[in-house]
């Protein structure tokens, strides 16, 4: 059902914790399976990621795709990572089962949430950065998947 790198990522989840007086932290959840995704960045002053952290509440492909996201993420500009998407995630993963896919927008949407509150903080702007949304349901665009 899952791949070895899903697995390895949930018995072994890479960059958990918390950062304290992050850059950026992104929140989101999908109320439907009551997953909740936090990511935390520490972003230096050239914009690059220096460190990032995840807390997740969630089953094993929510802990899967927010390791792996943070994996993704580490060492890129705040521009790199935007460009960071769900089908990124779930490649890097050797792909979810189709109900588990939510989870990979899971990751993708609390990066955009970090990225957001970093640019609040600094009063900048990401050109294509949108407003993240608090709950992701599972009705999100097929196109995507």
């Amino acid at each position: 059902m899952y791949s070895e790198k899903v697995m390895d990522h949930f018995t072994n989840p890479r960059n958990v914790g918390e950062i304290e007086n992050a850059s950026g932290v992104g929140t989101v959840g999908n109320a439907k399976c009551g997953d909740i995704m936090r990511i935390y960045f520490d972003i230096d002053e050239n914009q690059v990621i220096r460190d990032v952290k995840f807390k997740t509440f969630g089953c094993g492909a929510a802990v899967a795709t927010s390791s792996m996201a943070t994996e993704l993420v580490k060492g890129k500009t705040i521009y790199e990572a935007l460009e960071v998407t769900n089908k990124a995630v779930m490649e890097a993963l050797d792909g979810l089962p189709p109900i588990k896919v939510h989870c990979s927008l899971l990751a993708e949407e609390a990066i955009h949430a970090a990225l957001w509150d970093y640019c609040e903080k600094q009063h900048i702007t990401i050109e294509g950065l949108k407003k993240p949304k608090s709950d992701i349901g599972e009705e999100e665009p097929s196109e995507e998947y």
